[in-house]
C-alpha cells in the first residue's frame, strides 16, 4: 500500500519566503563586507 504525502500550500510558500530572505541577508552581508571591509560593521 503506497501512501501519497501532500504538502500544504502555506508551508511551501513559507519555505520559499524563508529562502528568499536568507538570500537577501547573504547579499547584505557581502555588500557590507565589500563597502566596509569588516565582517560585522562597527565591531573591530
Amino acid at each position: 500500500m503506497k501512501e501519497t504525502q501532500t504538502v500544504e500550500k502555506e508551508k511551501v510558500v513559507a519555505e520559499k519566503l524563508n529562502g528568499r530572505f536568507a538570500m537577501m541577508g547573504f547579499i547584505a552581508l557581502v555588500g557590507a563586507y565589500l563597502t566596509t571591509g569588516q565582517i560585522i560593521p562597527g565591531i573591530v
